[in-house]
């Protein structure tokens, strides 16, 4: 079910649905009732791990508890014919395909991708990716598989950002049946790191992670050189996300500090970010995903320390990356009682990737929890509930 809840408050709806008290609510869920109350009436966000504790105790995803988004207006007819262009995947189309202009669909899906733009992106997915299942059948070639898998990989995105998790699954099935149609050991790794999310997303942390060192294995078998490193480090950066939101936080850390070293070893290997198949890595993006981790960790401290020179980490970083480490900023600001600095970076967050604004679980609830604790409203207050459709 689509929500226009942020997910603390979604939170709250779900378990009123059920009629349960939030006493038994922390209880099968194994935290505390005061933590729940203060998730539940704005003064602290729900923390990733909280919502997949909460998802088990009520029979749900964690993507579920933090609420699915629906498409805006004029989506509906997209989405619907991209479900359809998924359905057939081994029916290729007789369209004639310009592998010129095939390959310009697929650089701009991929900008508006990094851009955070939503709409143009789901409103181009249905025939692009029709384009390329018929040019992959025909010309059945490494390059053609790997343009057909990138455009599961959009698809996967799109997916993911909005909570549509059946969808997100079955993308990730289709990428993966796409690098293997010829040998492609670094687009069977970026779709392993795609797999592994719809575990992240779906709070099964531990199975996430196996299947994270498992590719991790491959790729160091099967590529050299940048490469290998490039497939290494972007399935470490999903590691430590997933091992920072592992209940047992003393393991978490543990698996998480393996997967930073780790990350940090394949960055050596580059002066600056790479930009592959629309996935990011390098220094820079694995700063931003230390931060996150060490904050889903519970040390916001040690989480702000990483980006202390944060301009100069996100410098050349697209939106899709700046506006969530901008958000999780604001997250750890908000742990350490800096609610200023939590809604300036909130609204840094928006202004470069407003559509994000609508979509992103963690950024509607920081704006939530901000709200909350300054008790009135405030001009930059009213200009973000504009942006997000989100009321004081």
């Amino acid at each position: 079910m689509s929500t226009d809840l942020a997910p603390g408050a979604n939170l709250a709806a779900l378990r009123k649905q059920r009629g349960w008290s939030q006493e038994l609510l922390a209880r099968k869920a194994k935290v505390s009732v005061s933590q729940l109350s203060k998730v539940e009436i704005g003064d602290r966000t729900l923390t990733p791990a909280v919502a997949a504790a909460a998802g088990k105790a009520m029979g749900m995803t964690a993507a579920e508890v933090m609420g699915k988004t629906d498409v805006e207006r004029g989506g509906k007819q997209p989405l619907n014919e991209l479900r359809s262009a998924m359905r057939d995947y081994d029916l290729p189309g007789r369209q004639e395909v310009v592998e010129e202009e095939l390959h310009a669909a697929l650089s701009a899906a991929g900008q508006y991708r990094d851009d955070v733009e939503v709409k143009s992106l789901l409103a181009m997915l249905p025939k692009l990716l029709r384009d390329a299942t018929a040019h992959a059948h025909r010309a059945n070639t490494v390059a053609s598989w790997t343009a057909l898998s990138d455009v599961y990989s959009s698809v996967y995105w799109l997916a993911a950002r909005h909570r549509w998790m059946d969808m997100a699954e079955l993308a990730v099935t289709r990428q993966r049946w796409a690098v293997e149609q010829k040998r492609n050991p670094l687009g069977a790794a970026l779709a392993a790191r795609d797999r592994a999310g719809t575990y992240l997303n779906g709070g099964d942390y531990e199975n996430g992670l196996v299947i994270v060192d498992r590719a991790i294995a491959s790729a160091q078998r099967k590529l050299s050189g940048q490469e290998r490193a490039f497939a290494v480090g972007v399935l470490n950066l999903r590691g430590m996300t997933l091992a920072g939101r592992l209940e047992d936080k003393k393991e978490g850390k543990r698996e998480a500090e393996r997967h930073i070293a780790s990350a940090r070893r394949a960055a050596e290997e580059f002066g600056e970010d790479w930009n592959r198949h629309h996935m990011i890595f390098g220094p820079q993006n694995t700063a931003t995903h230390v931060l996150a981790t060490r904050l889903d960790l519970g040390k916001p401290r040690e989480a702000l320390t990483v980006v202390e020179d944060i301009d100069a980490i996100l410098a050349g970083l697209p939106p899709t990356r700046i506006a969530p480490t901008r958000i999780n900023m604001a997250r750890a600001q908000l742990d350490v009682g800096d609610r200023d600095g939590a809604l300036e970076n909130l609204s840094r967050a928006w202004d470069v990737a407003p559509q994000m604004a609508r979509i992103h679980p963690m950024g509607r609830e920081v704006f939530r929890v901000v709200t909350s604790l300054h008790r009135r409203s405030n001009p930059e207050l009213l200009r973000l509930s504009k942006v997000s459709g989100i009321p004081l």
